[in-house]
Order: structure tokens, then C-alpha cells, then sequence
């Protein structure tokens, strides 16, 4: 029996009580910081399970670290919960939720190397980091090559050992079985919706609605909708709860991903770990972005567009795109786009027949992950 396979075993504690019905936002918000805890630990706990040495060597255990430890863990979270919508979470359930994190370290490595970003979660990107320990140790070849290349085989491991540690994590074989058509369709929707972000640029001038599929796919049917969506079939949801939890899945991943559209132009790099001109330095063709573009009087849109269409945007520049982004009025239009959303998906949870608490956990975490403020 290898090692990964003693994690078929009840190593882990069980979580802690599910929160209550009354419980307040402080409070659900520490049910939310011990769960989180708990799956880095389970995390941490794989790490070492799988350590490969030729990898560690060239510092990739700490790439991981990163990429794994570092994030909200909102994808795990959203497992566990549809997995309590359906049965009593236990150990079993967390380890399962935790391979989550494992596939969107992947997500994470590979967009990094696609959008030459240098940075990821205020530290170097794992491709930067790898490319240094070459450049550092005056080894042959192109620092930066080897940099993106090493980045690309950690985030293929990454991918396989979600699926090992989900494999692994001693859901039953019948309840996996109900769950992998969900675990596909979301690594899937996550590949063709980074695909089409290739070529999503502002030049191009694509429009709202193309904007937001992209986004539904790559990052918000991922973050929310799948993840609940497959904890919610291991845990054997009726029919009848998968699709109300779809339907809140589906606008919370939205309104999620119009937070993060705001945040990638407006968020200071201490919330989003990112440099301030992430967005509009690589000519992301953005929500916000299109609508601002959309909605502006003439003068502004043809200012902004014209410093859009710049090659290469400098800290002035960036300034100045935010501020005629603000005149557009399209922070505003987003905001209550996102408010929408949220309010529809919390009608749709009263058709899902739940127990109050799990009814006012999704509540919550409804509202948590849209806030401004994250």
C-alpha cells in the first residue's frame, strides 16, 4: 500500500459543528477561517505525501506552498457546502473539497505563464521564481525558458494530483461515479474558457455579452457553480436541490467574476497580490472595460479607447484609463449587476427545500465572496 493510499483512512479530524441558522457574518466568518485552515492542513499533509525530490530541489515544494496555502480556499468551501446540502460533512468530505484547491493551483501556475504575469498573490509568479533558481545557479540555457517550462510541467502535476487526492479521499466508488460528469465538465469549461481569454483583448473590441461567457467559464462557473454542483451529486442531492443550487451557483460565479473584473482595475495590489496595471497593462477586455467603453459620452470613449489601442500602457496611462473609466459610470452599472445577481440567487435557495442553516451558510457565503472588500 503506497502512502497516498493511507489517506483512504480517517487520519483527518472531523470538521468543526456546521454553522447555525442564527449565526451572524463574524461568526460564519470564523466557521469559514477554521475550514479553510483545516484544508491547508490537509493540503500540506499531501504535499508531503507526494514529495518529489527532483522537484523540491529546485524549490518547487515552495511554488506550491504559494500557489495552495496562500488563496480563500472559495472553491473547497463551495464543495463542502453542496456536499452538505446532501449528507452530514465529515473528514472524508474535507479531504475531497481540498483536491479542489490542488486543481486551481494548476489554473493559477498556468495563467501566470499565458499572461507573463510577475506576480501572484504579492509574491513572484512560479515562473519567475523557477526561472531565478536557474538564473542563480548559472545553469546553461535560457533562465526564462526553463522558468515557463518547469511552470507548466508543476501545474500538470497539480492537475493529476487533484484528481489522485479526490480519488483518494475515501468518498465511495458509487458516489464518485455520480460525481466525475461534474469534475470533467469543470475542468473543461475552465480550459476552453482560459483558451478563448488568448485572444480576449480590448483592441478587438468584443462585446458584453462575449465578455461575460468567457468569464462565466473561465472563472466563475469554476469557482462556484461546478464546485457546488459536485459536492452536492457525491453527497446525493436530489434533482430537485442540484438544480436550485445550479441556478444560485450559476449568478453568485457571475457576480464573483464581476467583483474580480472591478477589482482588476480598481483593487490595490495589497487585496489582489497583483501588480496595479494588471488588467489594463495586458489589455484584458474586461467587464468593466466593455461597459465603460459602451456607456461613455463620446469624448471619454474616444480618449479611453485611444489609450487602449497603446502598445504599451505606463503608469500615467493606467491612471488616466481608470479615471474615464470612473466618469464611464461603469463601476457603478457593475455594481448593481452584482447586486442583482446576488439577490436572484439567494431567491433561488427557497426553492431548494434545505435546512436553514446550510439555506443561510450559502447566504453568506453568497455575500462573502462578492464583497468589495474581497
Amino acid at each position: 500500500m503506497s502512502k497516498v493510499d493511507t489517506l483512504r483512512g480517517g487520519r483527518a479530524a472531523s470538521p468543526d459543528p456546521f454553522p447555525s441558522a442564527t449565526a451572524d457574518a463574524a461568526e460564519f466568518g470564523q466557521w469559514r477561517t477554521t475550514l479553510r485552515a483545516r484544508v491547508r492542513n490537509e493540503l500540506e499533509t499531501w504535499l508531503e505525501e507526494v514529495r518529489v525530490p527532483e522537484l523540491w530541489n529546485v524549490g518547487a515544494g515552495d511554488v506550491l506552498r504559494q500557489y495552495l496555502l496562500g488563496g480563500k480556499c472559495l472553491r473547497s468551501t463551495f464543495m463542502y457546502l453542496g456536499w452538505a446540502c446532501g449528507a452530514e460533512p465529515d473528514a472524508t468530505t474535507l479531504r475531497a473539497a481540498a483536491a479542489l484547491e490542488l486543481l486551481h493551483g494548476f489554473a493559477l501556475i498556468q495563467d501566470d505563464v499565458m499572461d507573463e504575469s510577475a506576480l501572484r498573490r504579492g509574491e513572484p509568479a512560479a515562473h519567475v521564481r523557477l526561472a531565478t533558481w536557474h538564473h542563480r545557479r548559472n545553469r546553461p540555457g535560457s533562465a526564462s525558458r526553463f522558468g515557463e517550462s518547469a511552470a507548466i510541467l508543476l501545474g500538470d502535476m497539480c492537475l493529476v494530483w487533484s484528481e489522485q487526492m479526490l480519488r483518494c479521499s475515501g468518498v465511495s466508488t458509487e458516489a464518485l461515479a455520480r460525481g466525475w460528469h461534474h469534475y470533467d465538465a469543470m475542468r473543461i469549461e475552465l480550459a476552453v474558457g482560459q483558451f478563448a481569454d488568448l485572444s480576449n483583448d480590448i483592441r478587438t473590441t468584443p462585446g458584453e455579452e462575449s465578455v461575460l461567457a468567457i468569464a462565466r467559464a473561465k472563472s466563475g462557473n469554476y469557482t462556484v457553480l461546478r464546485p457546488l454542483e459536485l459536492g452536492a451529486r457525491l453527497a446525493g442531492c436530489p434533482d430537485a436541490t442540484m438544480r436550485a443550487l445550479g441556478a444560485y451557483g450559476q449568478r453568485i460565479g457571475e457576480a464573483f467574476q464581476l467583483r474580480d473584473d472591478l477589482l482588476g482595475i480598481f483593487g490595490s495590489p495589497t487585496i489582489t497580490g497583483k501588480p496595479e496595471d494588471s488588467d489594463l497593462g495586458q489589455h484584458k477586455a474586461t467587464s468593466v472595460v466593455v461597459i465603460a467603453l459602451a456607456n461613455a459620452n463620446t469624448a471619454v470613449r474616444d480618449e479611453l479607447a485611444g489609450l487602449l489601442q497603446r502598445h504599451t500602457l505606463d503608469a500615467a496611462a493606467v491612471a488616466r484609463c481608470r479615471s474615464l473609466i470612473s466618469q464611464s459610470g461603469a463601476a457603478q452599472r457593475i455594481e448593481a449587476m452584482i447586486d442583482n445577481r446576488v439577490e436572484a440567487a439567494i431567491e433561488e435557495l427557497k426553492t431548494a427545500q434545505l435546512d436553514r442553516d446550510r439555506h443561510r451558510a450559502l447566504e453568506h457565503m453568497a455575500l462573502l465572496c462578492t464583497a468589495r472588500e474581497s
